[in-house]
């Protein structure tokens, strides 16, 4: 029992190290783009100023600093799928966790999210992807085929 974790540590260990990235974006819709990313720090007690710098430094890395002040209604699916990954990579998460994140989009926009998830992984935070996609798994380093719960395939490409 010592070895377990009670909740309010696991609370912390998600908040501080996962980033989610959901099919539906997740966004509030009444509060801006910037505000969106923001909400997660706003958990972790973080001061005004750094969130602010964290918040801009996230959604430049996503190229939508031009879009901060708009509300989600304002923005494609595209977007509004880079915003839901600015706001999981604002806190630095070692691991992002990817629930079809290109299943609401079109081919174009889907592809420019791949590019990104990867060079999230490129620069050093694993990406943890669920996707129905073979032309997505396909960009994976690492790929685990499940079928009814049971791992049925696993392959790794060469780095």
């Amino acid at each position: 029992e010592d070895a377990k974790l009670r909740e309010t540590e696991l609370t912390r260990l998600r908040r501080g190290n996962v980033g989610f990235v959901f099919p539906s974006f997740n966004l509030i819709d009444d509060i801006n783009v910037s505000e969106n990313v923001e909400v997660s720090l706003l958990y972790r007690g973080m001061g005004g100023g750094d969130r602010r710098r964290r918040v801009a430094a996230a959604l430049e890395r996503v190229g939508l600093s031009h879009r901060a002040r708009h509300l989600p209604s304002q923005l494609s699916g595209g977007q509004q799928q880079r915003v839901a990954i600015a706001r999981a990579l604002v806190g630095e998460p070692k691991l992002i966790l990817a629930d079809e994140p290109t299943g609401n989009l079109d081919t174009e926009n889907g592809t420019a999210v791949m590019a990104m998830l990867t060079e999230i992984n490129r620069a050093g935070t694993t990406v943890i992807m669920v996707t129905h996609s073979r032309v997505h798994a396909a960009v994976a380093a690492r790929t685990v085929k499940l079928l009814d719960g049971q791992v049925v395939s696993e392959t790794l490409l060469a780095a």
